[in-house]
Protein backbone atom coordinates (compact mmCIF):
# COMPACT_ATOMS: atom_id res chain seq x y z
CA UNK A 1 0.00 0.00 0.00
CA UNK A 2 1.25 3.20 -1.36
CA UNK A 3 1.47 6.18 1.74
CA UNK A 4 2.36 9.79 1.74
CA UNK A 5 2.50 11.22 5.03
CA UNK A 6 3.42 15.35 5.39
CA UNK A 7 4.58 16.69 8.64
CA UNK A 8 6.07 20.01 9.98
CA UNK A 9 2.73 22.15 9.27
CA UNK A 10 1.63 24.33 12.17
CA UNK A 11 0.35 27.95 13.75
CA UNK A 12 3.50 30.60 12.36
CA UNK A 13 3.63 34.39 12.13
CA UNK A 14 4.09 35.88 9.30
CA UNK A 15 7.71 36.34 8.58
CA UNK A 16 8.67 33.27 10.10
CA UNK A 17 9.87 29.89 8.43
CA UNK A 18 8.70 26.52 8.26
CA UNK A 19 10.27 23.38 6.44
CA UNK A 20 7.48 20.54 5.23
CA UNK A 21 8.40 16.89 5.29
CA UNK A 22 6.69 14.27 3.11
CA UNK A 23 7.78 10.47 3.58
CA UNK A 24 6.66 7.87 1.17
CA UNK A 25 6.22 4.41 1.73
CA UNK A 26 5.17 1.31 -0.57
CA UNK A 27 6.91 2.24 -3.22
CA UNK A 28 10.54 3.86 -4.24
CA UNK A 29 10.00 7.22 -5.62
CA UNK A 30 13.17 7.97 -6.43
CA UNK A 31 12.64 7.74 -10.36
CA UNK A 32 9.29 9.66 -10.23
CA UNK A 33 8.16 13.18 -9.54
CA UNK A 34 7.49 14.41 -6.03
CA UNK A 35 5.96 17.69 -5.45
CA UNK A 36 3.45 19.63 -3.33
CA UNK A 37 0.14 21.38 -3.45
CA UNK A 38 -1.65 23.66 -1.17
CA UNK A 39 -5.66 24.44 -0.78
CA UNK A 40 -6.78 26.78 1.35
CA UNK A 41 -10.48 27.45 2.22
CA UNK A 42 -13.00 28.46 -0.56
CA UNK A 43 -10.42 27.91 -3.68
CA UNK A 44 -8.44 25.49 -5.72
CA UNK A 45 -5.73 23.55 -4.88
CA UNK A 46 -2.72 25.30 -6.35
CA UNK A 47 0.57 23.31 -7.49
CA UNK A 48 3.57 24.71 -5.70
CA UNK A 49 6.65 22.60 -6.98
CA UNK A 50 8.29 19.47 -8.18
CA UNK A 51 11.55 17.93 -7.93
CA UNK A 52 12.66 15.23 -10.01
CA UNK A 53 15.39 13.35 -9.86
CA UNK A 54 16.98 12.03 -13.02
CA UNK A 55 20.69 11.63 -12.30
CA UNK A 56 21.01 15.12 -10.67
CA UNK A 57 18.09 17.30 -9.46
CA UNK A 58 16.00 19.19 -10.66
CA UNK A 59 13.03 21.55 -9.89
CA UNK A 60 10.15 23.76 -10.85
CA UNK A 61 8.46 26.04 -8.21
CA UNK A 62 5.28 28.22 -8.80
CA UNK A 63 5.35 32.10 -9.56
CA UNK A 64 3.51 32.34 -6.63
CA UNK A 65 6.11 31.40 -4.02
CA UNK A 66 9.78 31.43 -5.97
CA UNK A 67 12.13 33.30 -3.67
CA UNK A 68 10.15 32.11 -0.63
CA UNK A 69 9.58 28.12 -0.96
CA UNK A 70 12.21 25.86 -2.52
CA UNK A 71 11.65 22.11 -3.09
CA UNK A 72 14.54 19.47 -2.16
CA UNK A 73 14.27 15.63 -1.55
CA UNK A 74 16.17 12.67 -0.28
CA UNK A 75 15.78 9.64 -2.53
CA UNK A 76 17.36 7.57 -0.03
CA UNK A 77 14.82 8.60 2.41
CA UNK A 78 12.02 8.22 -0.09
CA UNK A 79 10.82 11.63 1.30
CA UNK A 80 10.58 15.35 -0.31
CA UNK A 81 10.63 18.60 1.38
CA UNK A 82 9.38 22.12 1.31
CA UNK A 83 11.28 25.03 2.62
CA UNK A 84 9.00 28.00 3.22
CA UNK A 85 10.92 31.31 4.08
CA UNK A 86 9.08 35.02 5.12
CA UNK A 87 5.76 33.19 5.42
CA UNK A 88 2.25 35.38 4.67
CA UNK A 89 -1.28 35.34 6.18
CA UNK A 90 -2.06 34.25 2.41
CA UNK A 91 0.23 30.78 2.68
CA UNK A 92 -2.40 29.62 5.24
CA UNK A 93 -3.26 26.80 4.02
CA UNK A 94 -3.34 22.82 3.83
CA UNK A 95 -0.26 21.60 1.85
CA UNK A 96 -0.16 18.11 0.63
CA UNK A 97 2.25 16.05 -1.23
CA UNK A 98 1.93 14.29 -4.18
CA UNK A 99 3.64 11.81 -6.79
CA UNK A 100 3.72 10.87 -9.98
CA UNK A 101 5.16 9.27 -12.93
CA UNK A 102 7.91 11.42 -14.91
CA UNK A 103 5.98 11.12 -18.09
CA UNK A 104 2.74 11.43 -16.32
CA UNK A 105 0.79 14.63 -16.21
CA UNK A 106 -1.45 13.62 -13.65
CA UNK A 107 -0.64 13.23 -10.31
CA UNK A 108 -1.38 9.89 -9.12
CA UNK A 109 -0.12 9.39 -5.21
CA UNK A 110 -1.52 12.42 -2.61
CA UNK A 111 -1.16 12.49 0.89
CA UNK A 112 -3.95 13.72 3.58
CA UNK A 113 -1.99 16.99 3.94
CA UNK A 114 -1.02 18.99 6.98
CA UNK A 115 -2.04 22.57 8.29
CA UNK A 116 0.00 25.59 7.91
CA UNK A 117 -2.06 28.77 9.55
CA UNK A 118 0.02 32.00 9.22
CA UNK A 119 -0.97 34.50 11.83
CA UNK A 120 -0.48 38.58 10.97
Amino acid sequence: QVELVESGGGLVQAGDSLKLSCTASGRDFSRDDMGWFRQAPGKAREFLARARWNGSSSTVVADSVRGRFTISRDNAKNAVYLQMNNLKPEDTAVYVCAAKGIFHTNWSYWGRGTQVTVSS
